[in-house]
Formats: C-alpha cells, sequence, structure tokens
C-alpha cells in the first residue's frame, strides 16, 4: 500500500484486486474439489466491508480519505455449508463455479486497468509543463 493521501484510490483498488484474487483461489480450490466427497464449497467476502468502510455523506473523496484500509482485508467463508447437491455432502456445482471465476477474472482484469489509470493520471499531472 502506498502511504500518500494522493494514492488513495489506488490504495482501494489494490486492497479490491487483493480480494479477487483471493477469490480467485478459492474458486479454483472449489473447482478442484468438485469430486470430493462431503467438501463444501467456499467464497470470499470484501464488497460489503468496502461498503461499510466507504460508508458516509461526505463526498466519495473524503469518505476515501477516511477509510481504513489496513483493517480491510477479505475474509474466507464457507457457503451454504448446510445445503448439498449431491448425495455424497458436496455442495460444489461446476457450472456456477466456472461462471463466477469468469466473473471474477473480468473485475480483477478491470481493477487493474482502472489502477494503471489512475497511474496515468498522477503520471500526466507531474509530467505537465
Amino acid at each position: 500500500m502506498i502511504g500518500s493521501n494522493a494514492f488513495n484510490y489506488i490504495n482501494v483498488l489494490d486492497k479490491a484486486a487483493d480480494a479477487s484474487w483471493k477469490r480467485n483461489e478459492v474458486i479454483a480450490n472449489n473447482i478442484a474439489n468438485v469430486d470430493t466427497p462431503g467438501y463444501k464449497r467456499k467464497d470470499v467476502q470484501f464488497e460489503s466491508y468496502l461498503q461499510s468502510a466507504l460508508l458516509g455523506d461526505n463526498s466519495l473523496d473524503k469518505r476515501v480519505e477516511g477509510a481504513d484500509l489496513d483493517t480491510l482485508d477479505a475474509t474466507t467463508y464457507t457457503d451454504n455449508a448446510s445445503l448439498s447437491y449431491r448425495l455424497d455432502g458436496n455442495n460444489v456445482d461446476i457450472d456456477t463455479e466456472s461462471a463466477n471465476l469468469a466473473q471474477n477474472q473480468i473485475k480483477y482484469y478491470s481493477l487493474l486497468d482502472s489502477m494503471s489509470q489512475e497511474f496515468n493520471r498522477l503520471k500526466l499531472v507531474l509530467t505537465a509543463k
């Protein structure tokens, strides 16, 4: 994380990209365990934490500036632990996981693109004559 207020948006995007990367790993693990008896799918919670961190009536700039990013981390949880699609207790649906993986990859690359754009804006400001 970059320690300057000028990089607040980049730091938030970085945290979101880290969470997306973690979600990618969790989804890949779910897919790898699609045939494991008793396995319960896992997921990552981050977006609700980010939304809570950015709550307020101020402008988005002020909310991002005031967000405590040191405590904003993604957590892994077991999803629908009591639900099973099969008799062996496994609740992983390969079609759902494949769709989630594709969606998450799009989100991850969009976040990277947004960070790159923010850096380009800063570079433009610093090099303007």
